[in-house]
């Protein structure tokens, strides 16, 4: 029986082993599943291993295959045992999904504009909460992608696949540390493509719009479901005039890890925006 979940086509991962990182998240555990659903050995990574090992039983017992591993992406002494373990069980990697990520709240300014007021402003935000976006977000995705890409060098349709964000293209207001930590994921996107691009390893990037999620509700929609002002600015600024839903994301996965459809697409940064980065606003 094979594992099945909804995803708009299949491509043929037989025999691939995929590690996502942030395997146990939204976004993350979504991939994971997309993934063991073409027929990939999926190795579910995230630092609470009984939340990876859901996603993995999940797979598991509905026909697919998958495992589950505990490590933090910004520790490299994890990762490499991570590295170690992952040879010693699969030998190889073929699709590596750095999906680990997401913003600080306490990082965010509160205000779009120093001249909108309020008792906290970007001058009151601790630096260290500002280097953690930095850390979980670039050294999160640059750090398993220097310990782990090592295991995919020479295999068939060896794949990198990061998570960058719309606010890598341009940044957003309120999230400062965020937009540039994302905007070093796609930078980091471009430079890993170039640097791996003869060992037979591409590399690409997904770049989210704006989706709803359970995480970012409350900062959308006010208690009584009404949106709030944030929320108004970003319809209005996507052409679409909606949200994205999570599993619209599925599709560009699918379509850059297939090497069939993709073989000669390396260093691309994909937006998912309901053209949200070819609006002006005017």
């Amino acid at each position: 029986m094979a594992y099945t979940y909804d995803i708009p086509f299949r491509v043929d991962l037989e025999g691939r082993v995929a590690l996502v990182t942030g395997g146990n998240g939204g976004i993350g555990g979504m991939f994971c599943r997309a993934l063991a659903a073409c027929g990939a050995t999926v190795i579910v990574l995230g630092r609470n291993l009984e939340r990876c090992r859901k996603v993995s039983d999940e797979i598991n017992a509905g026909g697919g295959r998958a495992d589950a591993l505990s490590a933090d992406v910004t520790d490299e002494q994890a990762l490499l045992r991570v590295k170690e373990e992952v040879a010693q069980r699969y030998g190889r990697i073929h699709i590596l999904v750095n999906a680990a990520g997401g913003a600080v709240r306490s990082a965010m300014v509160p205000q779009d504009q120093m001249a909108d007021g309020g008792e906290r402003t970007f001058f009151d935000v601790p630096a260290e909460d500002v280097q953690k976006e930095f850390d979980l977000n670039m050294r999160g995705t640059w750090l398993p992608s220097k310990v782990l890409t090592p295991l995919m060098i020479g295999q068939q349709g060896a794949c990198v696949i990061n998570v960058s964000s719309m606010s890598a293209f341009g940044p957003l207001t309120r999230i400062p540390g965020y937009s540039g930590a994302k905007a070093g994921v796609s930078n980091f996107t471009q430079w890993l493509a170039t640097y791996l691009a003869r060992s037979g390893v591409r590399v690409n990037a997904i770049a989210p719009g704006f989706f709803m999620t359970e995480q970012n509700h409350a900062l959308q929609f006010h208690p009584d479901g009404t949106p709030t002002p944030r929320c108004e600015k970003i319809i209005a600024g996507t052409p679409m005039r909606r949200f994205g839903e999570l599993h619209e994301l599925i599709g560009a996965l699918l379509f850059l890890v297939d090497e069939r459809a993709a073989g000669f697409i390396t260093g691309v940064v994909l937006p998912v925006d309901g053209g949200y980065s070819a609006y002006s606003g005017v």
